[in-house]
């Protein structure tokens, strides 16, 4: 067992999340939802295809985001991931910055192929460890990449889930809306509500999210291992959080 603040309980639970999945990308600078990928890899026995940018061993592009964009183009990525300097309640994201567009105040990295991937890939998972206000915003300020599109527009792909560092949202395509799934141990409904900046459904009763079984956290512990020939001082936090 393990509790919420260690890395390897957002690792399971991402994992949870892509079971079964045939291909998972995954890109720059994310070595937990890399963890998670390498992890339901060796639940599989090696059946599901996992794709981790910037990595010799986890990727056999050899001309990186072009091969990816052209695998879900053509349908052949299943799950990526995304975050985001501010995402609404609308699964909107932001990746420019605030503070008056064009000339923002606040910079983020950029949107790249945000919006490409977040319109092709069937299941996206939203991930930020953060969880604040200053994140999680009514509305964002720049729109990277839409959470819905009207119903005449073809859009095979989208958000299906929002993991943060406090609890779970399942993303509800309809409504065009998150409902929150469950909270982290030693955390409550109420601090999620304090920290996040849009509405939310809540179900009748609020689950909390579960912890990893102790066969599971063997496994995150040899993932730690491969996930080092990217990430050496995430391996080490994984390593030292054990």
């Amino acid at each position: 067992m393990t509790d919420a603040s260690n890395p390897a309980f957002l690792i399971a639970t991402l994992a949870r999340l892509i079971e079964g999945a045939r291909h998972i990308a995954v890109g720059a600078q994310s070595p937990i939802p890399g963890s998670a990928a390498l992890l339901v890899r060796r639940r599989s026995s090696g059946a599901t295809r996992v794709t981790v940018l910037g990595s010799r061993a986890h990727n056999s592009f050899t001309e990186g985001g072009r091969e990816l964009f052209d695998c879900a183009a053509q349908g052949r990525i299943d799950v990526f991931f995304l975050g985001g300097g501010q995402i609404d309640g609308e699964a909107n994201i932001n990746l420019v910055g605030t503070g008056g567009y064009p000339r923002s105040a606040v910079r983020f990295p950029g949107s790249f192929g945000s919006a490409y991937l977040y319109f092709l890939v069937p299941r996206v998972i939203l991930f930020r460890e953060e969880h604040s206000r200053r994140l999680f915003v009514p509305k964002v300020e720049f729109i990277s990449a839409p959470g819905w599109s009207p119903p005449e527009v073809y859009r095979p792909g989208g958000p299906v889930a929002l993991l943060t560092g406090l609890c779970l949202f399942r993303y509800q395509r309809a409504a065009h809306r998150f409902a929150l799934e469950s909270v982290h141990p030693g955390h409550t409904l109420e601090e999620v509500r304090d920290h996040t900046g849009f509405d939310f459904d809540l179900p009748a009763s609020v689950a909390t999210t579960p912890t990893p079984d102790t066969e599971t956290l063997g496994l995150i512990a040899e993932v730690g291992r491969e996930i080092a020939e990217i990430y050496p001082q995430f391996a080490a936090r994984l390593a030292a959080a054990a």
